[in-house]
């Protein structure tokens, strides 16, 4: 009798769960493809010349999303403005081509510069160091001399090895270790990154020069810290020329066995550096709760409305990155999100917590935007239940074409990193409203695309704020001249925005708020 009531118990429970909410459906539906061209058909135009961060086409965006948001009658909460200023500086670098026994190689089209400025480099000796385990360092002096690493995980067996070029939290372990040593200059190789130069051949995307959070005086750490290359192999190649031996050759022998060895290359390059101010702005629009309880709660609605600008290549073209998808597309869901509850509070339907939609600046950047909101929140993070970030969700990935769900999935990641709680109430907003497939192929820290660590989620997360992140994938136009309007699926864009509704719309009227529950996965290094 008991497993009976039981059993009855759950099923009510259950059909509870999974029936559709009249009221969210009413205003889910406010979410359009039609309205959503309407928007992404001026953010992504021509005219918002690619929306780069510090530049009038960002700044257009800026203001067109604080008209929007002003005219839905979201507050101003930015003591009586929708702008947050973010305060950046910068860092225009000149870097000489990096000679190595006398080959050249430059900068965007041989190697890529991270790390310090204003560095005079002229060494006579080349560390190679293998995948620099403790192993391969130990008992080595990298003081002044060039460090050659290779800059992949070290292959162990039964796991596969994680080569691509992006730094993971164990690598950027190895370099602070190599970085305590003092060397001269870092040349971190991978193969892999000669695909990505490719596109760029010589041109730095970031145009004038890389943008920073301004966090004073840092100069002192400068002083201490080599310049970090990330190089082909090419010029690893030229780097061990002297010993006889191919990158490729060493870096298949040090799988298997320490190959740490000292070469006698020559290698010089000159970096030097000036820091100009820049204006920026987060854009954030607040609709407050109805219940007193809950009100002081605040659920979050992120999306990053810069891009990467204008091309700048000589003889071109298409002069503009218009950045359809990346992230027009999930600032106009932000839009289409905020409409949606405008209305339903308008009706007298409004939320019970309070809902902050906020559009970042400088994501294409370092994060940069988001970064500085969550170090200077508005509101108390500790009052911040979740942030559902959008970000590209107007195309088909290149790992759906032509396959059956192709119009009907979305990446979900983050939901279960901190909190069980919000993986459910996501899993069953998508049950019971949009159907889609939720594809968490890339929900892992160790993925490595490492897409949990490259929006503006991650900011939220590093702080223990629950998150998910929607995500359509990467395809043939990222970053491209090809992501353009014209390319948009907008009945696929309006259904992604609207599972963030829903979901949203569940955190921002439920009793309790999701627990924070999980290990913290987000305290890694993006």
């Amino acid at each position: 009798m008991k497993k009976v009531s039981l059993w009855v118990a759950g099923v009510a429970i259950t059909a509870s769960a999974c029936a559709q909410n009249p009221t969210a459906v009413k205003y889910g539906n406010l979410i359009t493809p039609a309205d959503a061209k309407k928007h992404l058909s001026i953010l992504a135009s021509d005219e918002y010349e690619g929306r780069e961060t510090g530049k009038r086409g960002a700044e257009m965006a800026a203001n067109y999303i604080a008209a929007e948001f002003k005219r839905l009658g979201l507050q101003a909460p930015v003591k009586g403005s929708y702008f947050l200023d973010v305060p950046l500086t910068q860092n225009t670098v000149n870097v000489s081509a990096l000679t190595i026994n006398g080959q050249s190689f430059m900068n965007w089209k041989d190697f890529v510069f991270q790390g310090a400025a204003d560095a005079k480099v002229n060494a006579t000796e080349v560390a190679f160091v293998g995948f620099g385990t403790p192993e391969e360092l130990a008992g080595l002096n990298l003081a002044g001399k060039v460090v050659l690493w290779i800059n992949e995980d070290k292959p162990e067996a039964g796991k596969p090895a994680n080569t691509s070029y992006r730094m993971t939290e164990g690598r950027r372990a190895i370099v602070k270790a190599i970085q305590e040593q003092k060397p001269a200059l870092i040349l971190a190789a991978n193969e892999g990154v000669s695909a990505v130069l490719a596109r760029f051949n010589g041109v730095n995307p970031s145009g004038a020069g890389q943008l920073s959070l301004k966090k004073g005086d840092d100069a002192a750490a400068k002083a201490t810290t080599a310049p970090l290359f990330i190089v082909t192999g090419p010029v690893a190649d030229a780097a061990l020329k002297p010993s006889g031996k191919t990158f490729a050759q060493l870096k298949e022998a040090a799988a298997t066995a320490k190959q740490s060895q000292a070469v006698k290359s020559t290698a010089d390059v000159t970096i030097s550096s000036t820091k100009t101010d820049v204006k920026a702005v987060d854009v954030l629009g607040f609709m407050p709760g109805s219940d007193p309880k809950l009100k002081d709660e605040v659920l979050v609605f992120s999306a990053h409305y810069d891009h990467i600008g204008l091309n700048t290549k000589p003889g071109a073209t298409d002069k503009v990155y218009n950045g359809a998808d990346d992230d027009g597309s999930g600032t106009t869901g932000i839009l289409e999100i905020a409409r949606a509850f405008s209305q339903a509070k308008k009706d007298g339907k409004g939320p019970r917590r309070s809902v902050l939609f906020l559009g970042n600046v400088g994501e294409e950047k370092g994060l940069l935007g988001s970064e500085y909101y969550t170090d200077h929140p508005v509101f108390p993070l500790a009052n911040t239940i979740a942030d559902l970030n959008i970000d590209m969700i107007g195309r088909v990935g290149e790992e759906y074409v032509g396959k059956p769900d192709s119009a009907n999935y979305v990446y979900s990641i983050g939901s279960n990193m901190l909190s069980s709680d919000l993986h459910k109430i996501g899993e069953a907003a998508n049950n019971t409203y949009t159907k889609m497939k939720l594809d968490y192929k890339y929900d892992d820290p160790n993925d490595p695309n490492r897409f949990y660590y490259r929006s503006d989620h991650y900011n939220f997360a590093r702080y223990n704020v629950p998150i998910i992140f929607y995500f359509n994938g990467v395809h043939a136009d990222y970053h491209g001249l090809g992501d353009e309007v014209s390319k948009i699926n907008f009945p696929l864009l309006a259904k992604r925005a609207q599972l963030a509704f829903y979901t949203g719309w569940e955190l921002a009227n439920r009793d309790a708020r999701p627990v924070v529950d999980k290990a913290d996965a987000a305290k890694g290094t993006r």
